[in-house]
């Protein structure tokens, strides 16, 4: 019954895919659904740009393994990303009319930065497209008994078909559906398993105390930088991302989408504590897997200790969980791709050229990311070692661009080169750093944009002298 639902629910996305195509009738349509979102759709598939594999199964595996401590980057830094968008960033974007994250780079600088900025972000979604689709394999494997990699396989081709299709229509409107799924199913889910395990007291009372810190215990400098670091790396290194400007950016007006992206995040921060909570329980009745397999802990609990239809609302969740992130995840590096890297080859390109770019572009990204997938299992680990890359590239570019007027290319440039080799020299190079690598690489990025706008300023004021004396 289980296997039948999880097939029927992931073949059911395709004819939503089919619908939304219908309301593609440019580029924009297809990269920003037109900006037609009205909030609860704005909201729901903001949400579900971070509500995927990794914190369904990885952030819960995390718990069950160190607490709140181990899960400091997702949930927690996840969901600070999107409130500190809808804060600051929302509706400075939103008036800037851009279709990619990419074209704000090359309107606010120049082509170098963006080019440069697009293909580091680009980077960053293969991790996270691949985690979807392991966690995909492992599921279906779970369920059919099909190899892992078939799995993966089957569910790449059916996100890719539907998002080829409609894509950010097929995504919003996919997400709009899935939500509903995730958060109806783990409130069923909790209530049951809670009620079989003497309710969230016993939960507490057999769980470690220090698995509920927040903050180091008995903290040293280094300690603190640490978790300085960890809260950053998603928190703001996400917030360059295609997949968050694409999401925010498709709502119907600059308000709706502030507060999508603000009610979204705080939803977030809500909802991913259930499956945190379920890591706890099933540490408790599953200890060995802690150590020898933690991502089976989840659905290990569900299929051993529930009913039939509390497992449909699982996979049902889980699915849904995993496969609104995978759809955002493929959609926004392949438009970046396809509108910042690949068409800047080709002089005036007609719009329906510039949306069979993207379209290509998804298939590129989708093939990459089963590639590492493949050779890469761990589902947190493919996701949170990600964003370092636009942390210590992207972030102060994205940040003085919009906040302060003197920022300037030649600033972006070095904050991106400062940033990233800063950052690798300290990852590869440096034993037992104090200061982390990513700290180091942002602290960087921020001296050479300083730089740029110091050394712009001194050739302007020596022009101007030269000017002056001839």
């Amino acid at each position: 019954m289980i296997a039948t639902f999880v097939l029927i629910y992931m073949l059911m996305m395709i004819p939503i895919g089919i619908y939304a195509s219908r309301r593609v009738k440019s580029s924009q349509d297809y990269v920003l659904a037109g900006r037609h979102l009205p909030f609860s759709m704005a909201m729901a598939t903001v949400f579900a740009t971070w509500f995927g594999s990794e914190t369904f199964l990885g952030a819960g595996s995390r718990m069950a393994e160190g607490g709140f401590m181990s899960v400091i980057e997702d949930p927690f830094g996840a969901g600070l990303c999107l409130i500190l968008i809808g804060l600051f960033f929302a509706k400075k974007l939103y008036a800037r009319h851009n279709l990619t994250i990419g074209d704000y780079f090359h309107e606010r600088y120049n082509k170098i930065v963006a080019t440069l900025l697009s293909l580091a972000i680009i980077l960053t979604y293969f991790g996270w497209v691949a985690a979807q689709f392991v966690a995909l394999g492992i599921i279906l494997n779970m369920l059919l008994g099909i190899p892992t990699i078939m799995g993966m396989i089957l569910a790449a081709v059916i996100i890719v078909i539907y998002t080829y299709i409609g894509g950010m229509w097929s995504v919003s409107i996919t997400d709009t559906v899935q939500m509903s799924v995730i958060v109806i199913g783990l409130v069923v889910i909790l209530i049951e398993v809670l009620s079989k395990f003497g309710g969230i007291s016993a939960v507490i009372a057999s769980t470690p105390s220090d698995f509920f810190r927040i903050t180091p215990a008995d903290a040293t400098t280094k300690d603190w930088l640490a978790w300085v670091a960890t809260w950053m790396t998603i928190g703001l290194g996400s917030i360059p991302q295609q997949d968050v400007y694409q999401r925010v950016m498709s709502a119907k007006s600059a308000t709706i989408a502030k507060w999508a992206s603000i009610s979204a995040g705080i939803m977030y921060f809500t909802i991913a504590l259930i499956p945190l909570t379920l890591g706890l329980i099933a540490r408790i009745k599953y200890p060995e897997l802690v150590i020898n397999d933690p991502q089976q802990l989840l659905p290990t609990l569900i299929l051993d200790n529930t009913s039939v239809i509390t497992q449909v609302f699982f996979f049902g969740a889980l699915l849904s969980a995993i496969m609104s992130t995978a759809s955002g995840a493929l959609l926004a590096p392949a438009s970046l791709l396809g509108e910042n890297v690949i068409k800047p080859f080709f002089n005036n390109i007609t719009d329906k050229t510039r949306l069979a770019i993207i379209r290509f572009a998804i298939i590129i990204v989708a093939l990459g990311a089963l590639v590492l997938a493949s050779t890469q299992g761990s589902i947190y680990e493919l996701v949170s070692g990600a964003y370092s890359i636009t942390l210590v590239s992207a972030f102060v570019p994205l940040v003085f661009g919009l906040y302060w007027h003197k920022a300037n290319s030649l600033g972006a440039l070095l904050a991106i080169v400062c940033g990233a080799l800063g950052w690798q020299f300290t990852e590869l190079y440096v034993v037992d750093p104090l200061v982390p690598a990513t700290l180091v690489g942002l602290g960087l990025s921020f001296l050479g944009m300083m730089a740029g706008i110091f050394a712009e300023g001194r050739i302007h004021k020596v022009v101007h002298r030269f000017a002056k004396t001839s």
